[in-house]
């Protein structure tokens, strides 16, 4: 299922695909399966260094460089990254995609124009374009509107530069933040990753763009949190927390390509895994995408799993296994699989469905269509319009999460000195992640500017506050052992009257940082000196309000009992600073609730909130497994009233579903945004069962002394299990519910109960909870 269709266009022409297909040669064919990476043949080239790896191995796997002319002279079937591989104007790119595109159109015998695809998990990954919040924010926002507005405005710009794919978003459920690609994902829950994420792909996909899931599937399972180790999940787990942020995506937000993940499970790597891209993708969902392949992971077939003996044979096994399009270049699907092809190794029929899949995606997307070229964009685009920033900053303003506060915040309007230090007070690129250009691909490029207006926290903070004195010093780094910046910040704090301490990560590529890509950690302890920097700090006796600008969370059990507040933000964006220092100021309430639990220790990963009874702290261990803020968890500096719980039918079939109500108040004298969440409890199952489940979820947003009603239609597949036979089903029973401020605080508990006979869930059962929000005159 796919409805990657852009706006006014109507279904493809299967004849026209078909008599294509008819016509191409063997090589036409397996052209159309691949992509091509030019690296910096187009790039600005000033600063340019020879370390340019945006990729796994990038350098290893690149192969030998050939002319575009001969690479494609039987066609093409994707550009990889055009705008997004090194720092190029907007005007300089598009020149260089149409002259491309021209030449496909006039030089190959069938004149079929490329795909474009582009990195977009927080905006468009190109020099100077807007960088949006990381995806752990959009999960803190708790907001799938404002996540997709804001993935509409990134698929505006991919469109305005010809763009026809973004490579986003990821729907990998954490399960382990050790794993440095936490800043890559939405959150814990695979509800709140599946309704965030679909919202993602819908708006994307409203400007004509293709959005692509990744990982499929399980990658963020990983052994120890270490990036591409074995994934052991059993068949029950992928299926109840890995899988469904996928199935939604799909089925409910026609999602319509998907990208494979790196990981093997158990044993059998997925880009080589027919039961899930074809038997589970294909098969049971019914989706008719394509499927590209992460970055050389075709070949990590024989280099990395050892399951292929040679390129030739990993291509053969993932073109029937079901992936179409080998990614970011063709290093096995053109003259290793066709030897294949040609010795009857690989029936060419395997090859046609992909090609039929490519075609037909490209016809979707116009480049089919007599004279696309001729409609293809030229001169500047501006990749930093006013309104993406306003839209990135009202997602990083609701997305900050409040963790404590012992009512030193909001500052007062003349808050008196402040001292602010810290590595990432005055860092612009302390604001995004790893796929944003800024950490991602310019530091590869020394001496080019970023781009972009960022102001710093300690920019925004000055505006924020202009007329308390503030007084800065950096401290320590991020991460190295050097202590010698301690004592002119302790001194700056010793005369203020609070201190603004901002700490946390700085993203990068497989080990360039402490959040990313390859950034794997085997310790929760803030990097390098930091913790070490914050003890100095509170030893002054001076408030200090700790900030943290972070890719995953880290342990702050005695940052949270000895500092006067703390503030953490994931990788906030560009316009993060603003509303850190707005939350900070008062002039924003802070509304962001945790999408990832605050963990105690490094020893307790892997963890989950979603963990059976024995999961949790027990008298029969001695290791406490509880999170110090659990999911869901964000304060505010109003206070809302949940009451009047209601389920008016207390008994309900196995296939129904039933309705939970509250009404939610704010009884404080500002406005401000409270997140309802509704939970669930199976309490006999064949199965084990989570000891508690989010069922849906609800941003409010209210005015001082407001009331509304939350209104929750939830189907009974928000309770279905896979049971002992690995059925997908609803089983009768009770099930305890209750409306907390997070999934370990409940409010207002009830109870339903769930009769008749075990129902298996199929095709036509409704997903997604229905939620209606209405004011309440009292």
């Amino acid at each position: 299922m796919s409805t990657d269709l852009p706006p006014g266009r109507t279904a493809p022409d299967g004849a026209r695909v078909a008599d294509l297909i008819a016509r191409m040669t063997l090589e036409e064919k397996l052209a159309q399966l691949v992509g091509l990476w030019e690296g910096r043949d187009h790039a600005a080239d000033e600063g340019d260094t020879d370390d340019t790896a945006v990729a796994p191995m990038q350098d290893s796997m690149q192969g030998e460089h050939t002319a575009f002319e001969q690479y494609a002279r039987h066609g093409l079937g994707q550009l990889t990254r055009v705008f997004g591989t090194a720092p190029v104007k907007s005007a300089d790119g598009l020149a260089h995609l149409a002259g491309r595109q021209r030449w496909l159109a006039s030089s190959t015998r069938l004149g079929i124009p490329a795909l474009v695809h582009e990195e977009c998990l927080t905006g468009l990954a190109a020099w100077g374009a807007t960088t949006f919040p990381a995806p752990p924010s959009w999960g803190a926002s708790f907001d799938p509107e404002l996540v997709g507005e804001t993935a509409a405005a990134i698929g505006q710009t991919l469109a305005r530069l010809g763009v026809h794919q973004g490579l986003a978003p990821v729907l990998d459920v954490v399960r382990d933040v050790r794993w440095g690609r936490v800043e890559e994902c939405i959150g814990e829950d695979p509800y709140l990753v599946g309704t965030v994420g679909g919202a993602y792909v819908r708006g994307l996909q409203s400007a004509g763009v293709v959005a692509t899931l990744k990982h499929f599937a399980g990658y963020s399972n990983s052994r120890a949190g270490r990036n591409l180790a074995p994934v052991h999940a059993g068949p029950r787990e992928l299926a109840e927390v890995l899988l469904p942020p996928f199935e939604t995506a799909l089925l409910d937000a026609g999602a319509g390509s998907v990208m494979n993940s790196y990981a093997e499970i158990d044993g059998v790597p997925v880009a080589a895994d027919e039961r899930l891209l074809t038997g589970l993708l294909r098969e049971r969902w019914g989706f008719t995408g394509t499927v590209v392949a992460d970055y050389f992971s075709v070949a990590f077939l024989h280099t990395l799993h050892g399951v292929a003996d040679g390129i030739g044979s990993a291509a053969a096994q993932a073109l029937t296994a079901g992936i179409d399009v080998e990614l970011p270049t063709g290093t096995g699907y053109l003259s290793p699989l066709a030897e294949r092809v040609r010795s009857g190794e690989v029936p060419e029929a395997v090859v046609d469905r992909a090609v039929h899949r490519v075609l037909e995606q490209k016809q979707r997307l116009g480049l089919l269509d007599p004279g696309y070229v001729d409609t293809l964009p030229t001169g500047e685009v501006d990749l930093d319009p006013p309104a993406h920033r306003a839209l990135a900053a009202r997602l990083a303003e609701e997305s900050v999460i409040l963790l404590g506060n012992d009512g030193v915040l909001p500052l007062a309007a003349a808050p008196g000195r402040i001292a602010v230090l810290g590595p990432n007070a005055d860092d612009p690129a302390a604001l995004m992640g790893c796929y944003s250009f800024a950490n991602h691909v310019l530091p590869h490029h020394p001496g080019v500017e970023l781009g972009l207006d960022v102001p710093t926290v300690l920019d925004a903070l000055r505006t924020e506050l202009p007329g308390a004195p503030i007084e800065h010093a950096r401290g320590c780094d991020v991460d190295t052992d050097d202590t010698s910046g301690f004592a002119d910040a302790v001194a700056a704090a010793r005369e203020a009257d609070v201190a603004v301490v901002v700490l946390g990560d700085r993203a990068g590529l497989f080990g360039r940082g402490t959040s990313g890509e390859g950034c794997d950690t085997d310790t929760l302890e803030l990097p390098g000196v930091q913790r070490r920097f914050v003890e100095e700090v509170l030893g002054t006796g001076t408030p200090v309000v700790l900030v943290l600008l972070v890719g995953r969370p880290y342990v702050l059990d005695r940052e949270l009992e000895r500092c006067a507040a703390v503030v953490q933000a994931f990788f906030p964006g560009q316009e993060g600073a603003g509303a850190v220092a707005g939350v900070l100021s008062g002039r924003v309430n802070p509304s962001g609730r945790l999408p990832i639990g605050l963990p105690r220790s490094a020893g307790a990963q892997p963890y989950s909130y979603l963990h059976p009874r024995l999961g949790a702290a027990s008298p029969v261990t001695a290791v406490d497994t509880a999170p110090v803020r659990p999911f869901g968890f964000g304060l505010s500096y109003t206070t809302f009233t949940h009451s009047y719980l209601q389920v008016p039918e207390d008994r309900v079939p196995t296939d129904g579903s039933f309705t939970v109500s509250c009404r939610v108040r704010n009884d404080g004298d500002r406005a401000g945004a409270d997140v309802v969440q509704l939970y669930g409890t199976d309490v006999v199952a064949s199965v084990t069962r989570p000891v508690v489940v989010l069922l849906g979820y609800a941003r409010v947003e209210l005015e001082p002394g407001a009331t509304a009603e939350v209104r929750f239609d939830v189907p009974t597949h928000r309770v279905a299990l896979y049971d002992r036979a690995m059925r997908h089903v609803v089983e009768p029973g009770r099930v305890e519910l209750f409306i907390g401020t997070s999934c370990a605080d409940p409010v207002l508990r009830s109870t339903v109960e769930l009769t008749g006979p075990v129902h298996e869930i199929g095709p036509a059962d409704r997903r997604l909870v229905d939620v209606r929000i209405a004011p309440v005159s009292e």
